[in-house]
């Protein structure tokens, strides 16, 4: 996978970094460790925490950066979901974190992490929420019919690669020469395109900002327009990218999930 480590450093290289665990050692206990193989060709990395009477399993798929899975760790959400009754299961994206180099199908191990949990809690349904990166390519996960989710919040993910990676000039050439190579994958890849092919979801709820100038609130109203299943758009005034839990709207922001997903889980 060395190959795909080089390809991939003018996209990620800053990011793919030796991880590390922002829980105590008392915290630790209260999480599980889980490795999944990845059609992406890695070994996945993840950890789980099991609540009282259980309403659901959420996965959570992270955002581009350092953290990788210790994003949801360190701002919340894990326990958000916790303490509002769901279970959680939160893993590395190939490259990232704790999980071996796969090759560029990071949906592929949307797909596959969402299996692992329904083999770990096979008596409930599976919910998705993806930020950014993690959000992007689920989209793509979405159309293959293996997935085992069952409702999703999508956040502030970008609607195409070209229009993510235009902010950033190195990667941006990078990624005009390899579809170039690739003219295939990169119409597999199309993420707007792609959500047209949703199946299996219940519904869809998509949450941008509306400053948010990397994934745009009008990339959010495209998926929401595209997506083949029930879906909504909820956004907010001012907020970074990927960072509306640390925005001035967060306790609406959470208000908002925990809802989402116990509405979802009735219908």
């Amino acid at each position: 996978m060395i190959v795909y480590k080089l390809l991939k450093k003018p996209f990620f290289g800053q990011f793919m970094v030796n991880w590390r665990n922002p829980l105590t050692e008392n915290e630790k206990k209260n999480w599980k460790e889980i490795s999944v193989l990845s059609k992406s060709g890695a070994i996945l990395s993840g950890l789980y925490a099991i609540t009282d009477n259980p309403k659901a399993t959420i996965v959570l798929g992270h955002p581009m950066g350092k953290e990788a899975k210790g994003f949801f760790l360190k701002n919340g959400y894990t326990d958000l979901l916790l303490s509002n009754g769901y279970n959680v299961v939160i893993f590395d994206i190939n490259g990232f974190g704790e999980s071996s180099m796969g090759n560029f199908s990071f949906y592929e191990d949307i797909v596959s992490i969402s299996k692992k949990a329904k083999e770990l809690f096979p008596n409930l349904q599976i919910g998705y929420h993806g930020i950014s990166l993690g959000g992007q390519y689920a989209t793509i996960s979405f159309a293959d019919d293996s997935h085992c989710y069952d409702f999703a919040i999508i956040e502030s993910a970008p609607t195409t690669l070209d229009e993510f990676w235009i902010h950033f000039p190195f990667a941006y050439k990078a990624l005009k020469l390899f579809n170039v190579f690739m003219p295939k994958y990169k119409t597999k890849i199309n993420m707007v395109e792609r959500i047209k092919e949703a199946k299996r979801l219940k519904s869809i709820l998509f949450i941008y900002s509306d400053t948010d100038n990397w994934a745009t609130s009008g990339m959010g109203k495209r998926f929401h327009e595209n997506s083949a299943v029930l879906s909504e758009l909820w956004t907010v005034p001012v907020a970074k990218h990927a960072m509306i839990i640390k925005s001035d709207f967060s306790d609406q922001y959470k208000q908002k999930i925990v809802a989402y997903f116990d509405h979802s889980i009735n219908t």
